[in-house]
């Protein structure tokens, strides 16, 4: 079996968010850069338990960014890739990005693509889908369990009020969030072999891009907190009414 993992470079939760240029860009001074971990936690280490319990499955890594993107590709690849591909762009409209993994993905041959359910700096949610849609593959989103039977997949996801189980023929895309397996740290003996696994880089194939970004705001600061005696819920009534306009 065959899996490709889509892994998206993203600043660290801890790091301070600013802009640059008119605030068009992201200010990246200083940023702790990571693997987006809904691709690391839940869509690798699920590749990589599989490959365990089937030693002849093979995983390759793919990534849409420029060369700041290698030192998480290298961690991916520590953690248990066996070989990865970046997409020699800085694109972040997301019909351009799924295109171009889609075409990889088309010429491997893939019995499985995963993909995190979103990136924590976009929350976008949509690469997934593209890449099926374009390969003309089914689509899982929000995979919280997926097993394999033969040529079939056993997927669980969450919907409102419960969960979905469902059997679907392989291939297919899965994108995957919390539940699918558990957080895994690089080994020694992974981090010293990621050095010469095959890092391929390739351009990107002419694909129309949809979206720019225009700018970026920051979320207004935070009010204090008024408080209210509970002797005088006229007050509270009017506060609601006049400041906060929720009723």
């Amino acid at each position: 079996m065959k899996i490709l993992i889509c892994i998206s470079k993203t600043p660290d939760t801890t790091a301070k968010i600013g802009f640059a240029d008119n605030n068009t860009k992201f200010a990246t001074d200083g940023v702790q850069w990571i693997i987006n971990p809904y691709d690391e936690w839940y869509a690798l280490v699920r590749a990589i338990e599989l490959k365990e319990a089937d030693p002849s499955t093979t995983i390759h890594l793919i990534n849409v960014g420029g060369a700041d993107s290698e030192p998480i590709i290298r961690k991916a690849l520590a953690l248990g890739g066996d070989e990865a591909i970046r997409i020699n762009s800085e694109s972040s409209d997301s019909f351009f990005v799924a295109s171009q993994i889609a075409q990889v993905a088309k010429e491997g041959n893939y019995d499985l693509i995963f993909t995190g359910k979103e990136t924590i700096d976009y929350n976008g949610s949509s690469i997934g889908g593209m890449i099926a849609e374009i390969l003309d593959l089914p689509f899982i989103s929000h995979a919280i369990k997926l097993d394999i039977d033969s040529s079939n997949a056993l997927i669980a996801r969450e919907i409102e009020g419960g969960e979905e189980t469902d059997k679907i023929n392989l291939p297919l895309v899965v994108s995957c969030q919390k539940g699918m397996a558990e957080q895994r740290i690089p080994n020694m003996k992974g981090i010293m072999g990621a050095r010469t696994k095959p890092l391929k880089v390739i351009e990107p194939s002419s694909t129309e891009e949809y979206t720019s970004i225009v700018s970026f705001d920051l979320p207004p600061a935070k009010a204090g907190v008024k408080l209210v005696s509970p002797e005088n819920p006229e007050e509270l009534v009017r506060l609601l009414n006049e400041e906060a306009k929720s009723i």
